[in-house]
């Protein structure tokens, strides 16, 4: 990154957009080779720098020897530079316009004719989707609402295969970070297939006769909503909360599991404020309660994220090995043999990612807490 693709470049509105956009942000990846830069990158914080971290997503996770994505405001930019050199510390731009490529996920024109598969769905949408989808297939899908949000927005789940008595279920959310819009568009893609194979493909006939398989499409709404006509990076809930003009919760950070111990923040304006509680978040209990209720039923639970290619399972805030750990290990290892992805994009180990570099996963902990297998990406 020189110093001429990191000048200063004032963010402002898009046609067409409402709300703040990232004219001139940037992505950067650096590469933490020695404990001292350590402390470079957290200055980057601590120094007022609107430094938003992909990879990992908290300033406690960044360790020696480890790769660190981060956005920086077009504004501060320089500043961010001028650190970086003189603390000998090389990094690279990834993306060197973000809002160039926001732009190509607002097609106005495609989106104009309704709910698609190609292109990423507001939530007004995707709650039609569910509708239409529960309506046009009533033999598989059946739609029902497990709470609503803190905006007061219902949370639809889907229900997807053949009736049957006692059978077993997986569980699969997504949309638990807002920004994460790939996340979303999954579980919509999921079902689709779903549908559309049954009877057709043996491997899903069988998949839906003899089990049924709950679909959270989006968990956290209200911050998607907010990415879609406030802030494309918005990440947590839109909770209030008492003494703090800050907005939100990390709903990844806020289940009764490890609460609040390391990745998580006890500050309400970072983005992985754990909440005042366990389960504060009106998402959160809904989703727990969820699982709670249906304990002797559902046998395994995905929760999809990005950004990264990683495959994770218990346990992200011990060394010590889930009971099961051998069995998961396995299932490791057929889903990333078995994943078709482009050249130059491998998921990583499970094992190695989740203890070396410490990533704390709160849907991991509670979803193993009651006693489920878990597998999130």
């Amino acid at each position: 990154c020189t110093h001429s693709s990191c000048q200063q470049v004032s963010s402002c509105l898009a046609a067409g957009h409402t709300g703040y956009l990232m004219e001139g942000c940037r992505v950067c990846r650096s590469r933490v080779g020695r404990v001292a830069i350590t402390y470079v990158l957290m200055c980057l914080i601590y120094s007022s720098f609107q430094v938003d971290f992909w990879h990992p997503d908290s300033i406690t996770q960044i360790k020696p020897q480890t790769r660190v994505d981060f956005r920086v405001e077009a504004d501060n930019s320089f500043d961010v530079e001028n650190i970086l050199e003189q603390n000998g510390m090389e990094y690279e731009v990834l993306i060197d316009n973000v809002q160039a490529l926001l732009d190509t996920q607002f097609d106005s024109n495609i989106r104009s004719t309704g709910h698609s598969y190609n292109k990423y769905n507001n939530w007004e949408m995707i709650a039609a989707w569910t509708a239409d989808m529960a309506a046009q297939n009533p033999d598989l899908v059946s739609r029902s609402v497990i709470g609503n949000t803190f905006e007061g927005r219902p949370m639809y789940l889907l229900k997807v295969g053949k009736s049957g008595h006692n059978k077993k279920a997986i569980f699969i959310d997504c949309g638990f970070h807002a920004r994460e819009w790939i996340s979303p568009a999954f579980c919509q893609w999921f079902v689709k297939e779903a549908v559309e194979t049954y009877g057709k493909d043996e491997l899903m006939t069988r998949l839906l006769t003899n089990l049924d398989f709950f679909v959270l499409p989006v968990l956290n709404i209200d911050g998607y909503v907010y990415t879609w006509t406030k802030n494309r990076m918005w990440r947590k809930t839109r909770s209030k909360h008492a003494g703090s003009s800050c907005i939100g919760t990390d709903p990844n950070r806020n289940f009764d599991a490890a609460w609040c111990t390391v990745g998580a923040s006890k500050r309400p304006c970072d983005d992985t404020y754990c909440g005042s509680a366990p389960e504060s978040e009106k998402e959160t209990k809904a989703l727990a309660d969820f699982i709670r209720k249906h304990l002797s039923t559902i046998k395994a639970y995905l929760t999809i994220h990005s950004y990264s290619q990683m495959l994770l399972f218990p346990y992200s805030y011990t060394y010590d090995q889930a009971k099961n750990s051998n069995e998961l290990t396995k299932k490791q290892g057929c889903l990333t043999r078995s994943l078709p992805v482009p050249p130059n994009c491998n998921y990583r180990e499970l094992v190695n990612t989740v203890y070396s570099e410490d990533i704390k996963n709160n849907t991991t902990h509670q979803a193993k807490k009651e006693g489920k297998n878990f597998i999130g990406s």
